[in-house]
Order: C-alpha cells, then sequence, then structure tokens
C-alpha cells in the first residue's frame, strides 16, 4: 500500500514534473487543476498529504484550505502550501487556516519538496512502504 499524494496546482508543467518524481519515489500521486476539484478529490480518496497551490482558478489555495480544514472527512489531512506566494500575509493565513508547512515553489527542486513530504509522513509515523 503506498502513501498516497494529492497535488493541488493548475500549472501543466509542475503537476508533471512533480508528479514524476512523487512516482518514482513510489508515491501514488493524484492532480486537481483547481481548489475546487483538490477538495472533491481529498473527500473521495482522502490522501495521506495534500500539496496546495494558492494562485487557481475556480477556487484559490486559501479557500481550498479552509473548507478541507472544517470537513469532518479531511480536516486531519496535512496541507503543505507549495506555491510562489511568499508575501508574509500569506504564509500566516495559511499557517493559521492549518497548513502544516509552506514552501515556496521557485526556491525548491521536486526533490526537496518530496524530502519535506516524507519527513511530514514519517513525523506522523507514516512511511511509504516502497521507498522506506
Amino acid at each position: 500500500m503506498s502513501i498516497k499524494v494529492l497535488l493541488v496546482e493548475d500549472e501543466y508543467l509542475l503537476t508533471q514534473m512533480y508528479s514524476r518524481k512523487f512516482k518514482a519515489d513510489g508515491y501514488e500521486c493524484h492532480i486537481a487543476e483547481n481548489g475546487e476539484k483538490g477538495v472533491k478529490i481529498a473527500n473521495e480518496i482522502k490522501p495521506d498529504i495534500i500539496l496546495l497551490d494558492i494562485m487557481m482558478p475556480v477556487k484559490n489555495g486559501i479557500e481550498a484550505l479552509k473548507e478541507l480544514k472544517e470537513s469532518q472527512t479531511t480536516k486531519d489531512i496535512p496541507v503543505i502550501m507549495l506555491t510562489n506566494m511568499s508575501d508574509e500575509q500569506y504564509v500566516e493565513e495559511a499557517i493559521n487556516l492549518g497548513a502544516i508547512s509552506y514552501l515556496v515553489k521557485s526556491e525548491l527542486i521536486p526533490a526537496d519538496v518530496v524530502k519535506k513530504v516524507k519527513e511530514i509522513l514519517q513525523a506522523q509515523g507514516k512511511k511509504n512502504l516502497t521507498t522506506d
């Protein structure tokens, strides 16, 4: 049984790049291209962790995070904000709404993001059986 990652991101090239890296490391990676679809998929598959962009069409990441944390089904799923919005106001709002971490895409490569996901999952007692 592999760890399920939900990547909520509207930039196609980034979803492909991150998805490839997660799959190469043995994760099951699901993709949603906006916050509304991200919330819907999270409720359906109950991922082990969610990576959430902020600036997206239909429903932005802050709105999606709020909805995820208010739902009994998804409130305990760790959410990492993965965005290029580095303004302190966004960081503070996301953390206050329940995001476990806030990563700025332009400062990281996919391997860094996967490493952070592994750290968070291991801290919660979850291990990816195919890589650990």
